[in-house]
């Protein structure tokens, strides 16, 4: 799907630059990668960061999988081509908000390494931050908000990540954040702290 199909194109240069935008809005477009698998807390965490950031003024925004599976990737499944396909749109998209100068954090699964490093090499160094957030499936399975662990075991969802599909954890992450053993509030903070050490945010 990634094939290049359009022919006779040129890309444009504009005259303002991705450092125009930063210094314009005070701060760092940058990519924050949330992976792990469903019911770790991705989505739960990423918004809670991006309330945070919002509350120190910084111009932020979450890119859901499930929400972006409503819109944009709407017409992919689960196969690993599709999947290889929502990640490669998605890290294109976080791309185009980074150069903006927004804060974007990324929330998906993204079960393969190859399609995260793809996602990776993108963004210029320093400006993709992956953050593993980390849980056994015994303890996703507990959570279940979704009841997909549930349906999974029971044959209803073909390719769950976890169960019959694979997850391949990341061997270098920026940041690991285990949410079996952390509050909401302390990876959020874990998080923060990260941030804040790398420059994207102030310390108020």
């Amino acid at each position: 799907m990634a094939e290049q199909k359009a022919t006779n194109i040129t890309w444009h240069e504009g005259d303002i630059t991705k450092l125009d935008r930063e210094k314009f809005l005070g701060q760092r477009g940058v990519v924050l990668w949330f992976t792990g698998l469903s019911a770790s807390g991705k989505s739960t965490l990423a918004h809670a960061v991006e309330k945070r950031l919002f509350e120190n003024g910084n111009l932020c925004y979450v890119l859901d999988g499930d929400n972006i599976r409503h819109g944009l990737n709407k017409n992919l499944g689960f196969s690993p081509e599709d999947r290889e396909e929502n990640i490669r749109r998605i890290g294109e998209v976080a791309k185009l908000f980074a150069d903006v100068g927004v804060v974007v954090m990324t929330a998906f699964i993204s079960p393969y390494r190859s399609d995260r490093q793809k996602a990776r090499d993108l963004m210029p160094s320093g400006e993709f931050i992956e953050i593993y957030v980390k849980i056994p499936v015994s303890v996703a399975e507990q959570r279940d908000p979704k009841g997909l662990y549930k349906k999974a075991r029971a044959g209803e969802i073909k390719e769950f990540t976890g169960i019959s599909a694979p997850y391949e954890e990341p061997e270098n992450p920026e940041l690991i954040v285990d949410t079996s053993e952390l509050s909401l509030q302390e990876s959020v903070d874990k998080v923060i702290t990260y941030l804040i050490k790398a420059g994207v945010m102030s310390e108020n």
